[in-house]
């Protein structure tokens, strides 16, 4: 039977770190790495039965990667604070649990909640994750943003969801996009990408066009619309962002 240590990343999450906590009650290990939290959240962490390791902010790959090396087993069934597991997943891990590894990783898909809505079209669902995975196989990758697990080896999926809590308003989503837009225009500037008024003014309508009507978001209601209109406004963000670095380090 395969021990399993469960990681979680956080910064200022005690209003969740507890739900996400009891979802992994089947690990044998539960990790905690703050980065500084100025809420409750260690205490709260600790509270629900978690061990909690303080390391400062290096980026959510390397953050999680941070995670996984001080795990005290070699299966890591990584989740972000603001998800959970369904009692089907949890099922699903106990019985993989009784079983010898068929792989080197392992996928969920996930659902999320956006303006109190599950989300089932929009290009959001089912957006399979690699969660539970052999750090001997494999490790996050990801400079800034868009981290996952790559693993060597066949990966499979498991039975069950994620559930995915995001923005409960607007504003929390305009603020979330200001945050990664940031990061990833630090990106694409390193990978020597370029701006333009193309990136910025028609790479966002075409993005509006695919996710509310080829992705079907229209038949998410209201909350479809704005998952559109806010995946447009995150490019329009983003390449904005782009042309400012580029424009600060003279790159023309």
């Amino acid at each position: 039977m395969p021990a399993i240590t469960a990681t979680i990343i956080t910064r200022d999450e005690a209003a969740s770190i507890a739900r996400a906590i009891q979802s992994v009650s089947f690990a044998d290990e539960i990790i905690v790495v703050d980065s500084g939290s100025t809420d409750s959240t260690v205490e709260v962490a600790r509270r629900a039965g978690a061990r909690v390791e303080i390391h400062a902010w290096e980026g959510f790959a390397a953050q999680k990667n941070v995670a996984a090396s001080l795990a005290t087993y070699d299966w890591i069934v990584s989740l972000d604070a603001d998800e959970e597991f369904t009692p089907e997943a949890q099922e699903s891990m106990k019985r993989w649990k009784a079983l010898e590894p068929a792989a080197a990783g392992y996928r969920f898909a996930r659902r999320a909640q956006y303006l109190g809505r599950w989300i089932l079209h929009s290009g959001w669902y089912p957006d399979y994750k690699l969660r539970l995975y052999d750090r001997r196989a494999g490790e996050w990758q990801g400079a800034y943003v868009h981290e996952s697990v790559a693993v060597r080896g066949k990966v499979e999926t498991l039975a069950g969801e994620i559930l995915h809590y995001t923005c409960d308003s607007l504003a929390d989503h305009k603020k979330r996009i200001e945050f990664y837009t940031e990061l990833a225009a630090k990106e694409m500037a390193e990978r020597k990408q370029r701006g333009g008024l193309a990136g910025r003014f028609l790479a966002p309508v075409w993005i509006f066009f695919n996710t509310f009507f080829l992705r079907l978001g229209i038949l998410d209601g209201v909350p479809g619309f704005w998952i559109a209109w806010m995946a447009a406004r995150y490019v329009n963000r983003k390449y904005a962002k782009l042309s400012r670095i580029l424009s600060e380090a003279g790159v023309r």
